[in-house]
């Protein structure tokens, strides 16, 4: 296929956000098209964990995951760390036998794999971490040093901001309703539901939760879980914690000045009981209070329930799908860490026409096999 020159990034969460970025740095005439606002949807209602301890199913996929870190740090050296950037480091610890000894193979597995890990106890982690938890001194805590939070919604404003400013087009506010192919098959038009038409020679299907539906416009069947997750933000004059952890039953991570974010799968179990987000909210709130109880002086501000992207198998799609020229796929959980390795690598593979060697494992048409 030619280089592509005006190419529609479909879905301006994190992903579409990295892809577009990067297109207009190489050069590439690009449209943003989000039927809400960017950086509003799931990408805001993440827990914004940046990590790659949590992603040693595939060795393959860790390795991306630690690229995707690695690309946090080139994107805060070149845009500026500001409000979105907080390389502070994760927390993890359980409160059970078969829990604990999970956790410890898994960091001596990571110390194999050269990633840094620490393991200290509960009574020095108050001492020099975090002296707002309530944790048994005794209990083995795992601190991931390289790891991060993400403000996803101030990240993905300043990418679109420089992207627009470069000469990228954003139509926010407006859906994608078909994409058409010529006779070739190829690519060659996006029509929206204002009623516009725009003439393509590429699209990124960056959609998240609706992947599959855009997808369908070109008769392709993407996969998808169905796993909603819950996030609570609370608000509190003071926030006590300086970074993301995993206590038992609960995660908690700063999020700016005056807030903190919740989340839990065992409170997602919940969401197909037809359970309130209300009641989620109060579930999360007081498992956070038992592991901060300054939390107990703070107040429940937003909840939203967000399907998760994940493709089918748990792994990212990336890539061009070579049945539909000028179709290309960024759909994966875990967007939050992978966003800016996922955006350089497609925006390369776009508009160099090149196949990535660190996507070998994560090409759309495994669906198709």
């Amino acid at each position: 296929m030619e280089r592509p020159e005006r190419v529609a990034v479909i879905g301006v969460g994190i992903l579409g956000a990295c892809v577009g970025w990067n297109l207009v740095r190489q050069g590439a005439r690009v449209v943003f098209i989000d039927a809400g606002r960017p950086g509003e949807s799931v990408t805001n209602w993440s827990f914004s964990w940046v990590n790659a301890s949590n992603k040693t199913a595939r060795r393959s996929y860790f390795d991306l995951n630690v690229a995707g870190m690695a690309a946090y740090r080139d994107l805060a050296r070149t845009i500026g760390p500001d409000s979105w950037w907080h390389p502070s480091g994760h927390l993890r610890w359980a409160d059970d036998a078969a829990a604990e000894t999970k956790l410890l193979k898994t960091a001596e597995l990571l110390t194999g794999w050269d990633y840094r890990v620490e393991v200290s106890t509960g009574a020095e982690v108050r001492r020099r971490l975090e002296p707002a938890l309530t944790l048994p001194g005794e209990v083995p805590v795992v601190f991931y040093p390289d790891e991060a939070w993400v403000h996803g919604r101030h990240l993905v404003g300043r990418l679109v901001g420089r992207a627009v400013a470069s000469g990228a087009e954003l139509r926010s506010g407006t859906a994608v309703r078909d994409i058409g192919t010529g006779a070739d098959g190829s690519v060659r038009t996006v029509a929206l539901s204002d009623g516009s038409c725009l003439d393509v020679d590429a699209v990124v299907n960056a959609a998240g939760p609706r992947a599959s539906h855009v997808a369908g416009f070109v008769a392709r069947d993407l996969p998808m879980r169905h796993e909603p997750g819950a996030v609570t933000r609370i608000s509190c004059a003071h926030v006590p914690v300086r970074r993301a952890m995993h206590a038992p039953h609960i995660e908690i991570r700063p999020d700016g000045d005056a807030s903190v974010v919740l989340h839990s799968r065992e409170i997602d179990a919940l969401i197909d009981t037809g359970e309130e987000p209300a009641e989620l909210a109060r579930l999360l709130h007081e498992s956070a209070r038992h592991v901060i109880p300054e939390l107990g002086n703070s107040r429940i501000t937003e909840t939203r329930i967000s399907n998760r992207p994940i493709p089918a198998d748990g792994f990212p799609s990336v890539g061009a799908v070579p049945s539909v020229p000028g179709y290309y796929e960024a759909v994966t959980h875990s967007g939050i860490t992978l966003g800016p390795v996922i955006g350089r690598l497609l925006a390369s593979e776009i508009v160099s026409g090149k196949r990535e060697a660190m996507l070998a494992d994560f090409r759309p048409e495994r669906f198709s096999l």
